[in-house]
């Protein structure tokens, strides 16, 4: 696919809503704005509610998660967290460690405003501690997850230098949590997040999960400076296209919600002010979203692998085991995955498209410009997601089952 050409929407220079300021200064800036301040307070609102997770009607689906050993790389991410940890000053840790079960875990957001009191923002610190929060994540991830973040963050600098803001947004304007006591048996996690990167890792014994996942770019490649020839996001854009167009005209009609994704073209409801089109991004921990779509059952066998192709590419920050057992899991519930369209069906221009089942919530959206001035979605800006629905966010089951077991194992010796 072609590369999109962003340079006509690159602002004049100086002339970027954060150029020549601090983060602090931006923040503090746009939390006077009317539509900022509803945006942020509807978050806040909606972290006090307890936690239940994602669902399509309201109701959790039971036992769709188990405790059960996944090869997941306990061991060198125990090692790393140890490192960093021993690097933090009490205050550092006061500011960027957590409970397990902390109500924090839901606390993040991938927008370039920084408004957070907790986490340790990576470059605010020293580059030794900078080091080993990456090495944490570099020890969790797959080489190609890693690789994937750290173009996420790559981008976020070429953002910020064809803005002019570069305090705002550059490599390392992220904050990072850890979550419980790094162990071999025991659960625990990291968290790290920022302007169009979020991820939520725990750990529990051998097993893993990675979710929820915000990964997305504006520009999605970069055209000259340090990082010139980075191009994010093609296969899940080439991929998901690809899928869309092999399925036949009567199942594209049944997953097609809408051929275009402009704002005209849309009802007023559909599209968000923080989010675009998508539904399950920061805060969104227990909303109600009913399938749309083309359903599973209604596809080949050769159809269903091409579909589970695609899902792969979202996997693939996973490391080889637990991806493989991940990937399982999403198989099982393969007749009751949906797959919905909105927008055009023809080459470099801009579509969304959801992956939902009991089990993985999957979006991709091309969104129109936040700090480029395209007012309409563009293929230049993407937004892509992961969620696990039903409650294991966080792998919030499997700490439930975790201390439930526990409790029961301390009964039954006494």
């Amino acid at each position: 696919m072609l590369k999109p050409n962003f340079r006509p929407y690159v602002p004049p220079s100086g002339k970027s809503k954060a150029s020549g300021i601090s983060s602090h200064e931006h923040a503090a800036r746009l939390q006077t704005v009317e539509r900022i301040k509803s945006i942020f307070g509807n978050w806040k609102m909606l972290l006090q509610e307890p936690f239940k997770g994602m669902t399509t009607g309201g109701d959790i689906i039971p036992n769709l998660y188990s405790l059960e050993p996944d090869g997941a790389p306990v061991e060198p991410a125990v090692k790393a967290a140890a490192t960093l940890f021993g690097l933090l000053s009490p205050q550092e840790k006061a500011r960027a460690c957590f409970d397990v079960k902390s109500e924090q875990w839901r606390n993040w957001q991938n927008t370039e405003i920084y408004v957070e009191e907790h986490g340790l923002r990576l470059d605010e610190i020293q580059e030794p501690k900078r080091d080993a929060v990456m090495d944490v994540v570099r020890r969790s991830l797959s080489p190609r997850g890693y690789e994937k973040t750290s173009e996420v963050m790559r981008l976020n600098r070429v953002l910020g230098d064809l803005v002019d803001s570069p305090s705002v947004m550059n490599e390392w304007s992220y904050l990072f949590c850890l979550f419980g006591t790094p162990s071999l048996a025991s659960p625990w996690g990291w968290q790290l997040f920022g302007h169009h990167l979020a991820l939520n890792c725990l750990f529990i014994g051998g097993q893993m999960v990675l979710s929820p996942t915000f990964m997305g770019a504006e520009p999605t490649w970069a055209d000259e400076g340090p990082f010139k020839g980075l191009n994010a996001f093609q296969d899940e854009e080439r991929k998901g296209l690809e899928f869309m167009l092999s399925l036949s005209e009567k199942q594209q009609s049944l997953a097609l919600i809408s051929n275009s994704m402009m704002g005209g073209d849309l009802p007023n409801d559909r599209r968000q002010l923080a989010d675009g089109l998508h539904l399950g991004g920061a805060y969104q921990d227990n909303r109600i979203i009913p399938y749309e779509g083309l359903s599973g059952n209604n596809l080949s066998r050769p159809q269903q692998n091409s579909l589970l192709d695609l899902v792969q590419e979202y996997m693939i920050t996973l490391p080889p085991s637990p991806r493989s057992a991940r990937m399982g899991e999403i198989e099982r519930h393969l007749s009751d995955t949906h797959f919905c369209w909105i927008g055009s069906r023809l080459e470099n221009q801009p579509f969304y498209y959801r992956i939902q089942s009991p089990v993985i919530l999957i979006e991709f959206d091309h969104h129109a410009g936040v700090y480029l001035t395209n007012t309409e979605p563009a293929n230049f800006h993407v937004h892509t997601l992961t969620r696990t629905p039903n409650g294991n966010d966080y792998g919030i089951d499997l700490i439930r089952q975790h201390y439930e077991t526990a409790d029961h194992h301390r009964h039954d010796r006494a």
